[in-house]
Parts: structure tokens; C-alpha cells; sequence
């Protein structure tokens, strides 16, 4: 098969599919090698963004997936007359940072870091998608673990978990959320906000967490 031809039928598989297609069923379906499907989908995203096509080729960890464009995404809301759905609230994204920096974390865990009950905003998360449950934990009890999910890669502009940016020196026991969490949910929450999120660099995440340093030295003056 020619390159052209290529990137046809994954465009078509893609389209017809509706959801994220699993870069080994695109291996089998066109008799191709990871390597090859790989830089072709690489190829066509790049080729979509860069001729700012009304849809994008996304990766999502190991799959791929065809979406709208964000920058139109005002004329698609208008079109379909659909409403944008509620921001998530602050708890909202500090239970979701931890769930993602952690994957997996229990209920239980969740509330050692934040201090205070999150069954209502786990379980809004798990409404909207961005959560779900992936097992039970080995201990007494069982407790329900919870991971991420690709939904919440895509709303959040990451191909994959390796792309948060890491956390350092905030070990489990710390029952508290750290300066390098909030700033983790800062940037979640720009994201949310319709920012470009490879757009924030580590420097801007670090002046965040310098931020709330002086703010909390100011209020405990």
C-alpha cells in the first residue's frame, strides 16, 4: 500500500469507528507493522493541525482517535445547540490530580490528602467520565481503587500519563496536598479552561507553587 492509501484507510477506520482504535487492531486490519502505522498517524496529525483542519488525530496511549478541533469548538456547540458542561469545582480537581499522579488511589487515600470526605466529588467524576474503577485493594475491607481514563486524557489535551509533569519530593504519608499538587491542579485547571496545555511549561508550574508559598506565608502572618 502507498502512504496515501495508508492514511485513507486509517482516516476511514478512524471516522467509522467514533471512539479510540487500539494501534495493534490498525496493525492488523491494514497488514502493517506498529512502526509504520505509528509515523503515518503521526503524519496525518501533524498534517491536520498544521493546515488548522476542522478535526484532529489525537493519541491516547497506545490508540488513536479522530476529534473536532478545540479552536471550533464555539461553532460546533452552536450547531448542535449543545450547552459546554459545568466546570469541575476546585475539590473536583484536586481529587482528580491525585487520582492521575497516583493511579491507582482509593477513596480512603483521597481523603488522607485532602482532609476532608470526597465520596460526592468521586462519584461526579465518575459521572463525567474522567474516573473509573479498575479493582479492589488487597487489604480488609476492599476498598474500591480508581483510576484515570481516556476521557480524561482527551479533555485535557495529553496523549498519554507520561506527559504530567512530575511531582517531586511528596511522599504518600504527606496527609496534605503539596505546593506541587496545587500547582498539578492549576494546570488541570487551565486546561479545563480551554488553554493550550503544552503551552505551560515547568517554569510557569514552578512560579505557581511560588505563588501559593507567599500566599499562604501572607495569610499566616
Amino acid at each position: 500500500m502507498e502512504v496515501k492509501e495508508i492514511e485513507s484507510a486509517i482516516e476511514g477506520i478512524l471516522f467509522a469507528a467514533g471512539e479510540p482504535v487500539g494501534v495493534e487492531r490498525l496493525c492488523l486490519a491494514l497488514d502493517l507493522d506498529r512502526g509504520t502505522v505509528d509515523t503515518v498517524c503521526k503524519r496525518m496529525a501533524d498534517r491536520y493541525s498544521y493546515e488548522r483542519r476542522g478535526i484532529r488525530l489525537v493519541r491516547l496511549e497506545t490508540s488513536y482517535q479522530l476529534c473536532s478541533a478545540p479552536e471550533f469548538a464555539p461553532y460546533i456547540r452552536k450547531a448542535f445547540e449543545t450547552r459546554r458542561p459545568a466546570r469541575l469545582s476546585q475539590p473536583a480537581l484536586e481529587v482528580l490530580a491525585i487520582i492521575a499522579y497516583h493511579q491507582t488511589a482509593t477513596r480512603a487515600y483521597v481523603d488522607q490528602v485532602r482532609g476532608v470526605d470526597s465520596s460526592y466529588t468521586i462519584g461526579l467524576l465518575l459521572e463525567r467520565d474522567l474516573i473509573e474503577e479498575c479493582g479492589r485493594l488487597a487489604v480488609p475491607g476492599r476498598p474500591i481503587q480508581y483510576r484515570t481514563t481516556q476521557t480524561f486524557l482527551r479533555s485535557f489535551g495529553l496523549s498519554s500519563l507520561d506527559e504530567l509533569p512530575e511531582l517531586p519530593n511528596m511522599p504518600p504519608e504527606d496527609g496534605q496536598i503539596t505546593l506541587e499538587m496545587q500547582a498539578a491542579v492549576e494546570r488541570l485547571k487551565a486546561a479545563e479552561e480551554g488553554e493550550n496545555l503544552s503551552a505551560i511549561t515547568e517554569e510557569e508550574i514552578e512560579e505557581a507553587a511560588r505563588e501559593l508559598a507567599k500566599s499562604e506565608e501572607e495569610s499566616g502572618a
